[in-house]
Protein backbone atom coordinates (compact mmCIF):
# COMPACT_ATOMS: atom_id res chain seq x y z
CA UNK A 1 0.00 0.00 0.00
CA UNK A 2 2.77 2.44 0.89
CA UNK A 3 4.49 1.78 -2.48
CA UNK A 4 1.33 2.71 -4.37
CA UNK A 5 0.98 5.94 -2.35
CA UNK A 6 4.60 6.86 -3.03
CA UNK A 7 4.25 6.26 -6.78
CA UNK A 8 1.03 8.30 -6.87
CA UNK A 9 2.68 11.17 -5.06
CA UNK A 10 5.67 11.05 -7.41
CA UNK A 11 3.44 11.09 -10.48
CA UNK A 12 1.50 14.05 -9.04
CA UNK A 13 4.68 16.04 -8.40
CA UNK A 14 6.01 15.29 -11.89
CA UNK A 15 2.75 16.38 -13.44
CA UNK A 16 2.59 19.82 -11.74
CA UNK A 17 4.90 21.68 -14.19
CA UNK A 18 2.99 20.26 -17.13
CA UNK A 19 -0.31 21.41 -15.61
CA UNK A 20 1.07 24.93 -15.02
CA UNK A 21 2.42 25.15 -18.54
CA UNK A 22 -0.93 24.06 -19.95
CA UNK A 23 -3.09 26.34 -17.77
CA UNK A 24 -6.14 27.15 -19.95
CA UNK A 25 -7.24 30.71 -20.71
CA UNK A 26 -10.85 29.66 -20.23
CA UNK A 27 -12.64 27.19 -17.96
CA UNK A 28 -16.08 25.95 -19.06
CA UNK A 29 -16.22 28.77 -21.57
CA UNK A 30 -15.57 31.46 -18.95
CA UNK A 31 -12.43 33.62 -18.87
CA UNK A 32 -9.96 33.30 -16.00
CA UNK A 33 -10.26 36.36 -13.69
CA UNK A 34 -7.67 39.05 -14.51
CA UNK A 35 -7.16 42.74 -13.82
CA UNK A 36 -5.22 43.27 -17.04
CA UNK A 37 -7.97 45.06 -19.04
CA UNK A 38 -8.62 47.54 -16.22
CA UNK A 39 -4.89 48.15 -15.67
CA UNK A 40 -4.42 48.88 -19.39
CA UNK A 41 -7.17 51.50 -19.17
CA UNK A 42 -5.86 53.42 -16.15
CA UNK A 43 -2.06 53.00 -16.40
CA UNK A 44 -1.54 55.84 -18.93
CA UNK A 45 -2.91 58.30 -16.34
CA UNK A 46 -0.28 57.38 -13.71
CA UNK A 47 3.00 59.24 -14.24
CA UNK A 48 6.54 59.29 -12.93
CA UNK A 49 7.68 62.58 -11.34
CA UNK A 50 11.38 63.50 -11.23
CA UNK A 51 12.44 66.45 -9.07
CA UNK A 52 15.60 68.49 -8.90
CA UNK A 53 15.99 71.07 -6.19
CA UNK A 54 18.07 72.37 -3.34
CA UNK A 55 17.78 72.69 0.42
CA UNK A 56 19.58 74.81 2.97
CA UNK A 57 22.54 73.14 4.65
CA UNK A 58 23.03 73.45 8.39
CA UNK A 59 26.43 75.07 8.75
CA UNK A 60 28.92 75.06 11.61
CA UNK A 61 29.17 78.67 12.86
CA UNK A 62 32.98 78.35 12.95
CA UNK A 63 32.92 77.97 9.16
CA UNK A 64 31.46 81.48 8.89
CA UNK A 65 34.58 82.96 10.48
CA UNK A 66 37.10 83.85 7.75
CA UNK A 67 40.04 83.65 10.22
CA UNK A 68 39.03 80.12 11.24
CA UNK A 69 38.75 79.03 7.59
CA UNK A 70 42.12 80.58 6.74
CA UNK A 71 43.91 79.09 9.77
CA UNK A 72 42.60 75.54 9.18
CA UNK A 73 42.51 75.84 5.39
CA UNK A 74 38.75 75.15 5.31
CA UNK A 75 37.21 75.78 1.86
CA UNK A 76 34.13 77.96 1.39
CA UNK A 77 31.08 76.03 2.54
CA UNK A 78 28.01 75.84 0.26
CA UNK A 79 24.84 77.22 1.82
CA UNK A 80 22.54 74.93 -0.15
CA UNK A 81 22.71 71.28 -1.17
CA UNK A 82 21.41 70.02 -4.50
CA UNK A 83 19.18 66.93 -4.50
CA UNK A 84 17.24 64.69 -6.86
CA UNK A 85 14.20 62.62 -5.98
CA UNK A 86 11.30 60.81 -7.60
CA UNK A 87 7.66 60.08 -6.94
CA UNK A 88 4.39 59.41 -8.67
CA UNK A 89 1.38 61.39 -9.82
CA UNK A 90 -2.06 60.94 -11.36
CA UNK A 91 -3.54 62.87 -14.29
CA UNK A 92 -7.00 63.97 -13.18
CA UNK A 93 -7.77 66.53 -15.91
CA UNK A 94 -6.42 65.72 -19.38
CA UNK A 95 -7.80 68.89 -21.00
CA UNK A 96 -6.02 71.26 -18.61
CA UNK A 97 -3.05 69.04 -17.79
CA UNK A 98 -3.63 68.84 -14.04
CA UNK A 99 -1.65 66.19 -12.14
CA UNK A 100 -2.40 65.27 -8.52
CA UNK A 101 0.47 64.22 -6.26
CA UNK A 102 1.81 64.61 -2.70
CA UNK A 103 3.08 67.92 -1.36
CA UNK A 104 6.16 66.21 0.07
CA UNK A 105 7.04 64.85 -3.38
CA UNK A 106 7.52 68.35 -4.84
CA UNK A 107 8.76 70.10 -1.71
CA UNK A 108 11.74 72.41 -2.49
CA UNK A 109 11.52 71.45 -6.18
CA UNK A 110 13.15 73.81 -8.68
CA UNK A 111 12.70 71.62 -11.77
CA UNK A 112 9.98 68.99 -12.26
CA UNK A 113 9.70 66.50 -15.10
CA UNK A 114 6.72 64.23 -15.65
CA UNK A 115 7.27 61.01 -17.62
CA UNK A 116 4.24 59.34 -19.18
CA UNK A 117 3.67 55.65 -19.84
CA UNK A 118 4.65 56.13 -23.51
CA UNK A 119 8.02 57.56 -22.35
CA UNK A 120 7.20 61.15 -23.26
CA UNK A 121 8.73 63.66 -20.82
CA UNK A 122 6.94 66.92 -20.02
CA UNK A 123 8.00 69.87 -17.89
CA UNK A 124 5.63 70.58 -15.00
CA UNK A 125 4.94 73.56 -12.79
CA UNK A 126 3.46 73.60 -9.30
CA UNK A 127 0.02 75.22 -9.22
CA UNK A 128 0.00 74.98 -5.44
CA UNK A 129 0.56 72.62 -2.54
CA UNK A 130 -0.84 72.09 0.93
CA UNK A 131 1.45 70.56 3.55
CA UNK A 132 -1.44 70.05 5.99
CA UNK A 133 -3.16 67.52 3.73
CA UNK A 134 0.01 66.54 1.79
CA UNK A 135 -1.65 67.36 -1.54
CA UNK A 136 -0.08 69.22 -4.47
CA UNK A 137 -1.36 70.04 -7.96
CA UNK A 138 0.97 70.19 -10.95
CA UNK A 139 0.25 71.26 -14.51
CA UNK A 140 1.78 69.95 -17.73
CA UNK A 141 1.16 70.72 -21.39
CA UNK A 142 -2.21 69.03 -22.20
CA UNK A 143 -0.92 67.03 -25.18
CA UNK A 144 -2.84 63.78 -25.78
CA UNK A 145 -3.12 62.92 -22.10
CA UNK A 146 -5.25 60.27 -20.44
CA UNK A 147 -7.11 61.01 -17.22
CA UNK A 148 -8.40 58.61 -14.60
CA UNK A 149 -12.08 58.57 -13.51
CA UNK A 150 -12.64 59.65 -9.90
CA UNK A 151 -14.48 57.38 -7.50
CA UNK A 152 -16.24 58.10 -4.21
CA UNK A 153 -14.01 57.27 -1.26
CA UNK A 154 -16.95 57.71 1.14
CA UNK A 155 -18.41 54.48 -0.25
CA UNK A 156 -15.32 52.41 0.61
CA UNK A 157 -15.62 49.63 3.15
CA UNK A 158 -13.00 47.61 4.98
CA UNK A 159 -12.34 44.51 2.92
CA UNK A 160 -12.85 46.12 -0.50
CA UNK A 161 -10.23 45.10 -3.05
CA UNK A 162 -7.91 47.88 -4.22
CA UNK A 163 -4.96 48.25 -6.58
CA UNK A 164 -1.97 50.60 -6.16
CA UNK A 165 -0.09 51.93 -9.19
CA UNK A 166 3.08 53.97 -8.93
CA UNK A 167 6.84 54.03 -9.37
CA UNK A 168 8.36 52.31 -6.32
CA UNK A 169 12.16 52.57 -6.23
CA UNK A 170 11.98 54.11 -9.72
CA UNK A 171 10.33 51.09 -11.38
CA UNK A 172 7.71 52.80 -13.52
CA UNK A 173 4.04 51.77 -13.49
CA UNK A 174 4.31 49.01 -10.93
CA UNK A 175 0.97 47.43 -10.02
CA UNK A 176 0.24 45.87 -6.62
CA UNK A 177 -3.03 44.71 -5.13
CA UNK A 178 -4.61 44.22 -1.73
CA UNK A 179 -7.61 45.24 0.31
CA UNK A 180 -8.75 48.18 2.38
CA UNK A 181 -7.39 47.31 5.82
CA UNK A 182 -8.96 50.21 7.74
CA UNK A 183 -10.56 53.62 7.24
CA UNK A 184 -10.20 56.95 9.01
CA UNK A 185 -6.64 56.40 10.17
CA UNK A 186 -4.82 59.37 11.72
CA UNK A 187 -1.97 60.15 14.11
CA UNK A 188 0.98 60.00 11.70
CA UNK A 189 1.46 63.76 11.93
CA UNK A 190 -0.09 65.66 14.82
CA UNK A 191 -0.27 68.93 12.85
CA UNK A 192 -1.74 67.44 9.65
CA UNK A 193 -5.29 66.88 8.42
CA UNK A 194 -5.52 63.10 8.28
CA UNK A 195 -8.25 60.65 7.34
CA UNK A 196 -6.18 57.93 5.71
CA UNK A 197 -7.27 54.80 3.91
CA UNK A 198 -5.07 51.98 5.22
CA UNK A 199 -4.24 49.22 2.75
CA UNK A 200 -2.04 46.14 2.55
CA UNK A 201 -1.46 46.68 -1.18
CA UNK A 202 2.36 46.90 -1.24
CA UNK A 203 3.47 50.56 -1.23
CA UNK A 204 7.15 51.49 -1.26
CA UNK A 205 9.29 54.64 -1.58
CA UNK A 206 8.47 56.18 -4.96
CA UNK A 207 4.80 55.21 -4.73
CA UNK A 208 4.03 58.55 -3.05
CA UNK A 209 1.53 60.49 -5.12
CA UNK A 210 0.45 57.41 -7.08
CA UNK A 211 -3.02 55.98 -7.53
CA UNK A 212 -5.07 53.75 -5.28
CA UNK A 213 -7.94 52.47 -7.42
CA UNK A 214 -10.93 50.16 -7.20
CA UNK A 215 -11.43 47.10 -9.38
CA UNK A 216 -13.68 49.29 -11.53
CA UNK A 217 -10.68 51.46 -12.35
CA UNK A 218 -11.80 54.47 -10.31
CA UNK A 219 -9.34 56.59 -8.33
CA UNK A 220 -10.25 56.48 -4.64
CA UNK A 221 -6.96 57.50 -3.01
CA UNK A 222 -3.55 59.15 -3.43
CA UNK A 223 -0.83 56.95 -1.93
CA UNK A 224 1.01 58.97 0.69
CA UNK A 225 2.85 57.12 3.43
CA UNK A 226 4.01 53.78 4.79
CA UNK A 227 4.85 52.41 8.22
CA UNK A 228 8.19 50.62 8.03
CA UNK A 229 11.35 50.10 10.05
CA UNK A 230 13.40 49.29 6.94
CA UNK A 231 11.92 51.75 4.43
CA UNK A 232 10.24 48.92 2.50
CA UNK A 233 6.73 47.52 2.46
CA UNK A 234 5.38 45.84 5.59
CA UNK A 235 1.76 45.69 4.47
CA UNK A 236 0.75 48.96 6.15
CA UNK A 237 0.31 51.74 3.63
CA UNK A 238 -1.79 54.89 3.73
CA UNK A 239 -3.63 56.81 1.03
CA UNK A 240 -5.42 60.15 1.14
CA UNK A 241 -9.13 59.64 0.27
CA UNK A 242 -9.94 61.12 -3.14
CA UNK A 243 -12.92 63.08 -1.77
CA UNK A 244 -10.57 64.89 0.59
CA UNK A 245 -7.91 65.31 -2.10
CA UNK A 246 -10.45 66.66 -4.58
CA UNK A 247 -11.67 69.30 -2.13
CA UNK A 248 -8.10 70.45 -1.53
CA UNK A 249 -7.33 70.35 -5.27
CA UNK A 250 -10.29 72.58 -6.14
CA UNK A 251 -9.08 75.28 -3.75
CA UNK A 252 -5.50 75.03 -4.99
CA UNK A 253 -6.64 75.45 -8.60
CA UNK A 254 -8.91 78.37 -7.69
CA UNK A 255 -6.64 80.24 -5.25
CA UNK A 256 -3.19 78.70 -5.59
CA UNK A 257 -3.47 77.69 -1.93
CA UNK A 258 -5.92 76.28 0.59
CA UNK A 259 -7.98 78.87 2.45
CA UNK A 260 -9.30 76.88 5.38
CA UNK A 261 -12.23 78.00 7.42
CA UNK A 262 -11.48 78.01 11.15
CA UNK A 263 -13.84 77.50 14.05
CA UNK A 264 -11.44 79.03 16.59
CA UNK A 265 -11.39 76.40 19.33
CA UNK A 266 -8.83 74.19 21.04
CA UNK A 267 -10.38 70.74 21.34
CA UNK A 268 -9.57 67.36 22.82
CA UNK A 269 -11.12 63.96 22.32
CA UNK A 270 -13.70 63.09 24.98
CA UNK A 271 -12.40 60.11 26.92
CA UNK A 272 -14.45 57.88 29.25
CA UNK A 273 -12.73 59.51 32.25
CA UNK A 274 -13.65 63.01 31.05
CA UNK A 275 -17.19 61.89 30.26
CA UNK A 276 -17.57 60.57 33.81
CA UNK A 277 -16.13 63.76 35.30
CA UNK A 278 -18.60 65.86 33.31
CA UNK A 279 -21.50 63.53 34.03
CA UNK A 280 -22.09 62.79 30.35
CA UNK A 281 -23.85 59.73 29.02
CA UNK A 282 -21.93 59.87 25.74
CA UNK A 283 -18.25 58.89 25.48
CA UNK A 284 -17.65 60.34 22.02
CA UNK A 285 -17.24 63.93 20.94
CA UNK A 286 -14.79 66.83 21.08
CA UNK A 287 -14.28 68.68 24.37
CA UNK A 288 -13.79 72.41 23.89
CA UNK A 289 -10.84 73.45 26.07
CA UNK A 290 -10.53 76.99 24.75
CA UNK A 291 -12.56 79.39 22.60
CA UNK A 292 -10.53 82.11 20.88
CA UNK A 293 -11.92 85.61 21.44
CA UNK A 294 -13.61 86.98 18.33
CA UNK A 295 -13.56 83.61 16.57
CA UNK A 296 -16.42 81.93 14.72
CA UNK A 297 -17.11 79.73 17.74
CA UNK A 298 -17.14 82.72 20.11
CA UNK A 299 -19.57 84.61 17.88
CA UNK A 300 -21.83 81.54 17.75
CA UNK A 301 -21.91 81.22 21.54
CA UNK A 302 -19.71 78.13 22.03
CA UNK A 303 -18.01 78.06 25.44
CA UNK A 304 -15.07 76.22 27.00
CA UNK A 305 -16.38 73.02 28.56
CA UNK A 306 -18.89 72.35 25.78
CA UNK A 307 -18.71 68.91 24.17
CA UNK A 308 -19.37 69.07 20.43
CA UNK A 309 -21.17 65.88 19.37
CA UNK A 310 -22.57 66.82 15.94
CA UNK A 311 -21.44 68.84 12.95
CA UNK A 312 -23.88 69.49 10.10
CA UNK A 313 -26.04 66.57 11.21
CA UNK A 314 -23.20 64.03 11.37
CA UNK A 315 -21.95 62.57 14.64
CA UNK A 316 -18.52 63.76 15.86
CA UNK A 317 -16.60 60.82 17.31
CA UNK A 318 -13.43 62.60 18.36
CA UNK A 319 -11.42 65.80 18.09
CA UNK A 320 -9.56 64.66 14.98
CA UNK A 321 -12.77 64.08 13.08
CA UNK A 322 -14.07 67.56 13.94
CA UNK A 323 -10.74 69.15 13.00
CA UNK A 324 -10.57 67.34 9.65
CA UNK A 325 -14.18 68.11 8.71
CA UNK A 326 -13.88 71.82 9.52
CA UNK A 327 -10.44 71.95 7.87
CA UNK A 328 -11.94 70.93 4.53
CA UNK A 329 -14.44 73.79 4.58
CA UNK A 330 -13.82 77.29 3.27
CA UNK A 331 -13.78 80.68 4.91
CA UNK A 332 -17.36 81.93 5.11
CA UNK A 333 -18.96 78.48 5.12
CA UNK A 334 -21.76 78.04 7.64
CA UNK A 335 -21.68 75.04 9.97
CA UNK A 336 -24.31 73.80 12.40
CA UNK A 337 -23.07 72.40 15.69
CA UNK A 338 -24.70 70.42 18.46
CA UNK A 339 -22.95 70.52 21.83
CA UNK A 340 -23.68 69.24 25.32
CA UNK A 341 -23.50 71.84 28.08
CA UNK A 342 -24.52 71.04 31.67
CA UNK A 343 -26.21 67.86 30.45
CA UNK A 344 -28.35 69.63 27.85
CA UNK A 345 -28.00 69.67 24.08
CA UNK A 346 -27.50 73.12 22.59
CA UNK A 347 -27.45 74.10 18.91
CA UNK A 348 -25.17 76.69 17.32
CA UNK A 349 -24.66 78.11 13.85
CA UNK A 350 -21.15 79.38 13.12
CA UNK A 351 -19.73 81.14 10.07
CA UNK A 352 -16.13 79.99 9.69
CA UNK A 353 -13.41 82.63 9.84
CA UNK A 354 -9.90 82.77 8.46
CA UNK A 355 -6.40 82.49 9.88
CA UNK A 356 -5.98 86.26 10.19
CA UNK A 357 -8.91 86.43 12.61
CA UNK A 358 -7.43 83.93 15.06
CA UNK A 359 -5.44 85.28 18.01
CA UNK A 360 -2.03 83.87 18.74
CA UNK A 361 -1.61 80.86 20.96
CA UNK A 362 0.35 81.00 24.17
CA UNK A 363 3.71 82.74 23.72
CA UNK A 364 6.00 80.26 25.41
CA UNK A 365 9.37 81.35 26.81
CA UNK A 366 12.39 79.23 25.87
CA UNK A 367 12.21 77.24 29.09
CA UNK A 368 8.65 76.11 28.33
CA UNK A 369 9.11 75.10 24.69
CA UNK A 370 7.41 71.73 24.14
CA UNK A 371 4.44 72.49 26.40
CA UNK A 372 0.90 73.17 25.17
CA UNK A 373 -1.31 75.51 27.16
CA UNK A 374 -5.06 76.08 27.07
CA UNK A 375 -7.82 77.72 29.05
CA UNK A 376 -9.23 75.72 31.95
CA UNK A 377 -12.43 74.08 30.64
CA UNK A 378 -14.27 74.81 33.89
CA UNK A 379 -12.61 76.05 37.08
CA UNK A 380 -15.32 74.32 39.15
CA UNK A 381 -13.85 70.99 38.10
CA UNK A 382 -10.50 72.13 39.52
CA UNK A 383 -11.71 73.14 43.00
CA UNK A 384 -12.29 76.72 41.86
CA UNK A 385 -8.64 77.25 40.89
CA UNK A 386 -8.00 79.88 38.23
CA UNK A 387 -5.06 79.52 35.87
CA UNK A 388 -3.83 78.10 32.58
CA UNK A 389 -3.94 74.36 31.96
CA UNK A 390 -0.90 72.47 30.64
CA UNK A 391 -2.55 70.04 28.22
CA UNK A 392 0.55 68.31 26.89
CA UNK A 393 4.33 68.23 27.41
CA UNK A 394 6.53 66.79 24.69
CA UNK A 395 8.99 64.19 25.96
CA UNK A 396 12.58 65.48 26.11
CA UNK A 397 11.52 69.10 25.54
CA UNK A 398 12.73 72.12 27.51
CA UNK A 399 9.47 72.14 29.49
CA UNK A 400 9.86 68.44 30.37
CA UNK A 401 13.46 68.95 31.51
CA UNK A 402 12.30 71.69 33.88
CA UNK A 403 9.72 69.40 35.45
CA UNK A 404 6.53 70.57 33.73
CA UNK A 405 3.87 67.87 33.48
CA UNK A 406 0.63 67.44 31.59
CA UNK A 407 -2.26 68.42 33.87
CA UNK A 408 -0.32 71.16 35.71
CA UNK A 409 -2.14 74.45 36.24
CA UNK A 410 -0.06 77.63 36.04
CA UNK A 411 -1.63 80.05 38.52
CA UNK A 412 1.03 82.79 38.68
CA UNK A 413 3.77 84.21 36.47
CA UNK A 414 6.27 85.74 38.90
CA UNK A 415 3.84 87.39 41.34
CA UNK A 416 1.07 88.07 38.84
CA UNK A 417 -2.00 85.84 38.90
CA UNK A 418 -3.08 84.51 35.49
CA UNK A 419 -6.50 83.12 34.62
CA UNK A 420 -6.31 82.95 30.82
CA UNK A 421 -3.88 82.33 27.97
CA UNK A 422 -4.10 86.02 27.07
CA UNK A 423 -3.15 86.93 30.63
CA UNK A 424 -0.25 84.46 30.51
CA UNK A 425 1.01 85.99 27.25
CA UNK A 426 0.89 89.47 28.76
CA UNK A 427 2.67 88.39 31.95
CA UNK A 428 5.58 86.71 30.16
CA UNK A 429 6.00 89.32 27.42
CA UNK A 430 8.08 91.80 29.45
CA UNK A 431 9.67 89.48 32.00
CA UNK A 432 13.45 88.97 31.93
CA UNK A 433 13.30 85.99 34.30
CA UNK A 434 10.34 83.83 35.20
CA UNK A 435 9.09 82.01 38.27
CA UNK A 436 5.91 80.03 37.66
CA UNK A 437 3.58 79.01 40.46
CA UNK A 438 2.11 75.65 39.50
CA UNK A 439 -0.72 73.63 41.04
CA UNK A 440 -0.24 69.88 40.66
CA UNK A 441 -3.04 67.91 42.27
CA UNK A 442 -3.25 69.21 45.83
CA UNK A 443 0.39 70.36 45.84
CA UNK A 444 1.79 73.76 44.91
CA UNK A 445 5.31 74.20 43.54
CA UNK A 446 7.56 76.75 41.87
CA UNK A 447 9.29 76.35 38.51
CA UNK A 448 12.17 78.74 37.92
CA UNK A 449 13.06 79.48 34.30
Amino acid sequence: MSLRVTLAAALLILSVPALKAALPLEVDGRGVPTLAPMIKEVSPSVVNIAIRGSVEVANNPFFDDPFFRRFFNVPEQPQRRQFQSAGSGVIVDAEKGYVLTNAHVVSNAEEIEVTLLDDRTLDAKVIGSDAGSDIAVLQVEPDELDQIPLGNSDELEVGDFVVAIGNPFGFSNTVTSGIVSALGRSGLNRDAYEDFIQTDAPINPGNSGGALITLRGELIGINSAIISNSGGNLGIGFAIPINMAQTIMEQIIEFGEVRRGLLGVNIYTLTPALAEAYGLETESGALVAQVMPGSAAARAGVEAGDVIVELDGAAVDDAGELRNTVGLKRIGDEVKLVAIRDGKRKRFTAVLGGQAEQPKAAQLPAGLQGAELAELPDSRKYRGIDGVLVTNVEAGSAAARRGMQSGDIITKVNRTRVDSVAGFNEAVSDADSLVLTVRRGSAQLLLIL
